[in-house]
């Protein structure tokens, strides 16, 4: 089939901010791309982009498929830059009548993975190869280089990865953020994970930006000067979130000089009007696979809320008022602040915790194989949750998981590694201390309080579940175990075998 290596045309389909940032980027490998949007205007402003790059005699429009794969050679490669759902199949269906064996899609859309999977179905019978490829780091890392998660069969990854590790973002030590994520939809499955620890760590720290603006009544300076030094060593070591936030924190307009996030709203709409699905499905999988990820979840019911801005409206009318918040006293400033770092810390490795957890989860259903080094390499340059501190941590667990897995009974659970467990648990005094002092002054701490209650319940044998559990017995003959019992059963998710008759039929 020869390797992506020797690629030197492709077809990019979708020409938007993504797309025409990775059309540039194939270019400036020597690549002719050839360019298919349904907007004209989309095309035209990548060819204007082209000019200032220079590539522009490498991009070439196409008005139809027939003559955008007459344009290529054989095997003809396509990479797809498109909207979730219905598009990529009519998009599909439109190239189907032109392709032939051989030939190989790249999808590098925020598609879900089960739509991913049935095109590879599709696909398969024709033998073309359908690779579903995650790529993070928005616009400007998909025009200097992204992280790519693909997924697939190893025919068709061994094909398109030296192509790939040619454009991928780069690690501090040179190596490309991409390999192979796992067979069948574990690219975008991985990727959909991915955004879902991105949601649960963009709020932890923007809760954090909230406490020190608005609770402590730091400036704007003094805010983005913490965020760099938090990102300048320790345990939020080169995390992205944590620069752009000190980045955001300082930026001025050029003219005005005006903070630009003073006039920022308050409003994040991508999970609503459609143009995001990712945090959505990552939530719901959550649900699936039965792992819990409430810093996940808790920051996506935020994000719901933020964006119905006319209801937060009515119903502070309604309510007569909100409860705003309130200046934060406390006896030491530097003391808290480094409680706060230690809260953002924890809150973020939580995050990655429930996001590998749910990943393990569903490997283990779906029989993806996913190599969990090589998603720790994809992850640590190029992408959103770039964490050095972080994923230093996590290195010699998800290097070594194919030794864990050799194991009776092995699992990934991050829970029950001890360096995990150790860290989670020094961060946890700090945490507490944070989620009270927000409470008290009524700041809106849903990622940082989900971590806190996480930590709790993961680890804790006496739940209030136990009442639960007496009441499902009461009113649906449930029945539940009993406290004391040493039957190995009862460490499983397993129906009780007792029932007491609390009342009558």
């Amino acid at each position: 089939m020869g390797s992506g290596a020797d690629i030197k045309k492709l077809a990019m389909i979708g020409c938007g901010s993504m797309g025409g940032g990775m059309a540039q980027l194939f270019a400036e490998q020597g690549i002719d791309v050839s360019l298919s949007d349904p907007s004209d205007e989309a095309i035209n402003y990548l060819l204007e982009q082209a000019k200032t790059s220079k590539v522009d005699h490498m991009l070439h429009k196409h008005k139809d498929y027939k003559e955008l794969c007459e344009s290529l050679d054989s095997p003809k490669l396509f990479v797809f830059s498109l909207p979730h759902g219905d598009v990529g199949d009519k998009v599909l269906a439109g190239l189907m009548p032109y392709l032939e064996k051989g030939d190989v899609i790249l999808d590098c859309a925020n598609e879900h993975w089960e739509n991913t999977e049935r095109r590879q179905g599709k696909c398969c019978v024709k033998g073309i190869r359908y690779v579903g490829c995650g790529v993070s780091g928005g616009y400007q890392a998909a025009r200097r280089g992204p992280s790519m998660c693909p997924g697939g069969d190893d025919d068709s990854l061994n094909f398109i990865l030296p192509l790939l590790e040619k454009v991928a973002a780069k690690d501090a030590k040179g190596r490309p953020c991409t390999g192979k994520a796992g067979l069948g939809g574990a690219g975008h499955y991985v990727k959909m994970i991915h955004n879902g620890i991105e949601h649960g760590m963009m709020s932890a720290i923007s809760e954090a930006w909230g406490i020190m603006a608005w609770g402590l009544g730091l400036s704007n300076d003094e805010v983005g000067s913490i965020f760099e030094k938090w990102n300048s060593e320790g345990g939020l070591l080169n995390t992205f979130l944590i620069d752009i936030t000190g980045k955001i924190s300082k930026m001025k307009h050029p003219n005005s000089n005006d903070y630009v996030l003073n006039e920022v709203m308050d409003k994040v709409v991508q999970d609503v009007c459609g143009e995001e699905g990712t945090g959505v499905w990552s939530n719901e999988e959550g649900v699936a696979q039965h792992v819990p990820a409430p810093t996940l979840t808790a920051a996506h019911y935020m994000r719901l809320a933020s964006a119905e801005y006319g209801k937060r409206v009515k119903a502070k009318t309604v309510f007569g008022g909100d409860w705003p918040v309130q200046k934060i006293e406390v006896s030491d400033k530097a003391a808290f602040i480094e409680d706060l770092r230690q809260a953002v810390y924890v809150s973020c490795l939580a995050a990655f915790v429930q996001g590998i957890n749910i990943i393990e989860s569903a490997d283990r259903e779906h029989k993806w194989l996913v190599d969990y080094a090589q998603v720790l390499q994809i992850w640590r340059g190029g992408c959103i949750i770039q964490a050095d501190g972080i994923e230093e941590l996590l290195k010699p667990v998800l290097e070594g998981y194919k030794e864990i897995y050799a194991k009776p009974d092995g699992t990934l659970n991050l829970l029950f590694q001890p360096t995990v467990a150790n860290a989670l648990k020094g961060a946890f005094p700090s945490l507490k201390r944070v989620v009270l002092k927000g409470i008290e002054g009524d700041h809106c701490v849903p990622a940082l309080g989900g971590t806190l209650d996480y930590l709790k319940y993961v680890t804790s044998t006496d739940l209030v579940t136990q009442m639960s559990e007496a009441q499902l017995d009461f009113f649906g003959n449930h029945k539940y175990d009993k406290k004391g019992d040493k039957d190995p059963y009862v460490l499983l998710p397993e129906l009780g075998k007792y029932h007491f008759e609390w009342k009558p039929a």
